[in-house]
C-alpha cells in the first residue's frame, strides 16, 4: 500500500515568488482594490487578448454580476429564461435565482458539456441567454452553443471555472487557416475562478470579462456597491478626491490586492503548469483506454484543455464500491457533480435531463495536480483496476 496521501486537488505556490510580490502590497500599505488588482486585470487581458478584465473576489459574484448586468442592459424582466446545466457547481444556477430568472435545465452529452440538441429544444419566447459551463476545462460543443446564441438572438454566457488556460481553434477570415485562441471570445461575458483549488490557485477570487465596453463599465461601478469612483483612483489620481456619487444598488464584489499580487504570479506559471496537467491527463488515457469498465470523459482538443478535472464513468452500482477501495489505499477522488436537479431546490426539474442525471451517479474525479508523478498516476490506475476485478 502506498502511504503516502494522493488528494483530488491541490494548489501548487511558488512560495518565496508569492511572498515578495504580497509584500509589496505591505510595504505600499494597500492591500484592497487598485494598485495589483489592476495589473492583474491588464496582465490577463493580454494573456487572454479579451478586451475587458474585472477582478472580483469570487467567480460566484461573477455569475451574479453577469445576470444582473445583462439583465439591466437589456430590459429583461423576473422571470425570463436562462438555459442552463444541472451538471455543475451549484452557484452555476443559484447565480441565475439572484436576478429572479428562472434556470431552465438542458441535457449534456458524454462530455458532460450542454448538449446543443437538448438546447435548442428548450428555447422559447422568454428564453434570454444560455449559460454553458466547461467542466473540467473543456471547451466541447462551445462552438455549437455560440452558433445557437447568434441564431436566436440569445446572450451567451461563459462559466469558465475551470476554463483558466483553455484555448480553441479559431478559423481566421473564413478560410482553412486556424489559429489558438483563449476561451471567453465567443462568449457576451465569460467569468474564470481563482479559487484556493483552481488552476491559477489564489485563496479566492475570480475575473469577469464582458465582450462590451458598456456591460463591462456598470459591471465595474456595481462590482464597488455602486460607487462611481472607487477609492484607489480617488487616491492615485493626483490629487485626492473624496467626494462620489452612488447611482446603483451595487455590490461589494470587489477584488483585492493580496489575492491579485498570488495571482499575477500564478498566471506566470499558467502555461506550464497546465502542460504538466495535460502530460497527466494524457497517462491516465493511455492506461485507462482498454479498461471497458471505466469510461473516460473525453476533452475537446485535449492538447489546448486546462485539464482541471479528469473525470472517469464507473457503473453506478459499483461507484461506491470503488470509491472505498481507493480510501483504503489512500487515495481521494471527488465527484464533479451531483445533478443540481437532486437539490430540494431544483427539484421540480428532477429527471428532465437523463444523461445527467444518469452520469451523476457514476462520475469520479482522478486525482490531477502538479504534486502527482507519472508513478503514482500507474498506482491509482492499478488500485482502480483491481477495485472493478
Amino acid at each position: 500500500m502506498n502511504m503516502k496521501k494522493i488528494n483530488v486537488l491541490k494548489p501548487k505556490f511558488r512560495i518565496q515568488e508569492t511572498l515578495d510580490s504580497i509584500r509589496e502590497c505591505l510595504e505600499k500599505g494597500w492591500t484592497g482594490m487598485g494598485y495589483k488588482t489592476e495589473q492583474f486585470e491588464n496582465e490577463w487581458c493580454k494573456y487572454t487578448d479579451l478586451p475587458h478584465s474585472l477582478f472580483i473576489n469570487s467567480n460566484t459574484s461573477g455569475l451574479h454580476l453577469a445576470l444582473n448586468v445583462l439583465k439591466k442592459n437589456n430590459n429583461w424582466k423576473d422571470g425570463d429564461e436562462i438555459i442552463t446545466t444541472p451538471l455543475t457547481f451549484i452557484s452555476t444556477n443559484h447565480s441565475i435565482k439572484y436576478e429572479n430568472l428562472k434556470p431552465v435545465f438542458a441535457d449534456v452529452d458524454d462530455s458532460l458539456c450542454l448538449d446543443p440538441v437538448s438546447v435548442e429544444k428548450k428555447i422559447t419566447n422568454k428564453t434570454r441567454a444560455i449559460m454553458f459551463v466547461g467542466i473540467g476545462g473543456n471547451s466541447k460543443n462551445l462552438a455549437s452553443i455560440s452558433f445557437i446564441c447568434k441564431k436566436y438572438n440569445l446572450k451567451l454566457i461563459l462559466d469558465a471555472a475551470h476554463m483558466a488556460g483553455t484555448f480553441t481553434m479559431k478559423n481566421q477570415y473564413e478560410s482553412l487557416i486556424f489559429t489558438e485562441e483563449h476561451v471567453g471570445h465567443e462568449s457576451d461575458v465569460t467569468i474564470f475562478s481563482f479559487q484556493a483549488v483552481k488552476n491559477l490557485a489564489t485563496a479566492d477570487s475570480g475575473m469577469i470579462c464582458f465582450k462590451s465596453k458598456e456591460d463591462h463599465n456598470l459591471a465595474k461601478k456595481l462590482s464597488w456597491l455602486g460607487i462611481n469612483k472607487d477609492t484607489y483612483s480617488r487616491s492615485y489620481s493626483g490629487t485626492y478626491k473624496w467626494k462620489y456619487d452612488v447611482d446603483d444598488i451595487g455590490f461589494k464584489y470587489n477584488g483585492n490586492s493580496i489575492m491579485a499580487a498570488m495571482g499575477l504570479v500564478q498566471l506566470k506559471y499558467l502555461d506550464e503548469d497546465n502542460l504538466y496537467r495535460r502530460k497527466i491527463a494524457s497517462q491516465y488515457s493511455d492506461l485507462l483506454s482498454d479498461f471497458k469498465p471505466v469510461k473516460i470523459v473525453e476533452h475537446y482538443l485535449p492538447e489546448l484543455s486546462s485539464r482541471h478535472l479528469f473525470q472517469i464513468r464507473v457503473d453506478k452500482s459499483k461507484r461506491d464500491q470503488v470509491l472505498e477501495y481507493f480510501y483504503k489505499h489512500n487515495i481521494y477522488p471527488g465527484v464533479h457533480y451531483i445533478d443540481n436537479t437532486n437539490y430540494v431546490m431544483y427539484r421540480e426539474n428532477n429527471g428532465t435531463c437523463p444523461n445527467a442525471h444518469l452520469y451523476s451517479d457514476e462520475l469520479i474525479t482522478l486525482p490531477i495536480h502538479l504534486d502527482i508523478s507519472l508513478e503514482d498516476v500507474n498506482y491509482i490506475c492499478k488500485v482502480l483496476k483491481d477495485s472493478l476485478s
